[in-house]
């Protein structure tokens, strides 16, 4: 089959996000011309699939609709091939559409499967999942009393789908620790901000993109701005956060990475099909006017976000700094089967402009970054012995006490405040790169 893709329809990330279904997807015109098959049709396989079809019909135990043997016989096999081909039936059909919107009910996680477990790709900003503590890599095992091994990952996601206000358990498993643990959560509409800035210190801003919805690069282009008059007029230097951001469209992604770079290819797809391969180039003008740059990625960074950190990296235009990115890297094309039903198959997989597939490889990081904590001193409980422990010690005099206070004594709202270093280390860690590479690239310069 040849599809003729509209961009604007064009999806990636497999953004589940317990109200839509996964959409890595390329809308094709159902009236399509259709190429013919490559082989003759399997007629001894078609009989065993007839005869099983009627030994069902009428021998099961209970009487089984056609229709619904037929849906099941399509649905399992698409499942078979990988996680994320499904054939979407009238509802699931309509709600793939919610996921651009930015506003859906549920509890904020993209989730996919894992050995028949669902599996957390990210939680979404500011929803009930990411407050109650859900991480990147969590397995979902139980869903209130119902054991999600054996379902499909569109019947989990109804099970966790529910009115707004209502709460849900769930049983989740992370990392080598096997040991389950339970988390209550009350369901809600996940209104989803994609953009948010800030400015880290003078002259140095911050993105973060939580997702890619139609508007985000709008979005992001108003907010460097309003960073730019922030500063003066310019930035020194901006990290982009892209840390568990499991995708959403295409054209954001396309269109956050055409923002700094100049010239070149984005990312292109390539499949089966001669029409799969599909090029994205950027366009003159860097919103940075060659700023240095730092992306901070995880193992929730799926998709659009690795379509970003590939492309500014094999570009040399920001250094990636964080850990091995997720690896969903493969194009759904959504083909229409009826006026309410459709088919989501994988028809192609992305690629980085220097032709690196992201499909189950993801983004290495140029600086390798964990997660990590920093606690000062006064919080490790550490026995450290100070002069006035001393047994005999002088005591301070009047004029010791009259003395001007040292740099250390002195307190200030910022002292006050929380260090960046305790809020986000790699967020604090990377600003430290980025004013180093500031300073390169001012040196640089004639």
């Amino acid at each position: 089959m040849m599809f003729r893709p509209l961009l604007s329809l064009f999806r990636v990330g497999f953004l589940i996000s317990l109200t839509t279904l996964p959409s890595t997807s390329v809308f094709a015109d159902e009236n399509a011309p259709v190429t013919p098959p490559n082989s003759a049709l399997p007629l001894d396989e078609l009989r065993t699939f007839a005869d099983v079809f009627e030994r069902i019909k009428n021998d099961y135990v209970e009487e089984a609709q056609d229709q619904s043997l037929i849906e099941n016989a399509i649905r399992g096999m698409l499942g078979g091939l990988d996680p994320h081909s499904a054939y979407l039936n009238a509802e699931e059909y309509r709600d793939l559409q919610v996921g651009t919107s930015g506003e859906f009910g549920g509890l904020g996680i993209e989730v996919g499967l894992d050995d028949g477990l669902v599996k957390v790709i990210a939680p979404i900003d500011d929803t009930p999942a990411q407050r109650a503590g859900i991480q990147s890599g969590d397995l979902i095992v139980r869903i209130d009393d119902k054991a999600v091994k054996g379902l499909s990952l569109n019947e989990a996601v109804k099970l966790m789908r529910g009115e707004p206000g209502t709460k849900i358990r769930l049983t989740l498993m992370r990392g080598d620790n096997q040991q389950p643990f339970e988390l209550t959560l009350e369901r809600a509409v996940i209104q989803v901000q994609s953009v948010k800035s800030r400015i880290l210190e003078p002259g140095y801003g911050y993105i973060r993109l939580a997702n890619f919805q139609a508007p985000t690069t709008e979005d992001m282009l108003k907010a460097i701005e309003i960073l730019k008059d922030s500063s003066g007029g310019a930035l020194r230097g901006l990290v982009l956060d892209l840390r568990n951001n499991p995708g959403g469209v295409l054209n954001g992604a396309v269109g956050v990475s055409d923002a700094f770079l100049t010239d070149g290819l984005i990312v292109y797809t390539q499949g089966r099909n001669s029409e799969s391969r599909i090029e994205f180039n950027a366009e003159p003008n860097d919103v940075l006017n060659g700023a240095p740059m730092i992306v901070l990625v995880n193992s929730g960074s799926a998709s659009a976000s690795e379509i970003v950190a590939g492309a500014l990296q094999d570009h040399k235009r920001a250094l990636i700094m964080g850990t091995q990115t997720f690896g969903k890297g493969s194009v759904q094309t959504i083909i229409p089967l009826s006026a309410t039903t459709g088919l989501k198959l994988t028809t192609a997989r992305y690629y980085t402009p220097s032709g690196r597939s992201i499909q189950a490889q993801g983004i290495t990081p140029d600086i390798r970054l964990e997660h990590g904590e920093f606690k000062p001193l006064a919080q490790q409980n550490l026995s450290t012995v100070k002069e006035a422990d001393l047994a005999r010690h002088l005591e301070q005099t009047a004029t010791d006490k009259n003395a001007p206070a040292t740099a250390d004594a002195k307190t200030s709202n910022k002292a006050a405040e929380k260090s960046l270093i305790a809020e986000d280390f790699q967020l604090s860690e990377a600003l430290t790169v980025l004013k180093g590479l500031t300073i390169l690239n001012r040196a640089s310069k004639p």
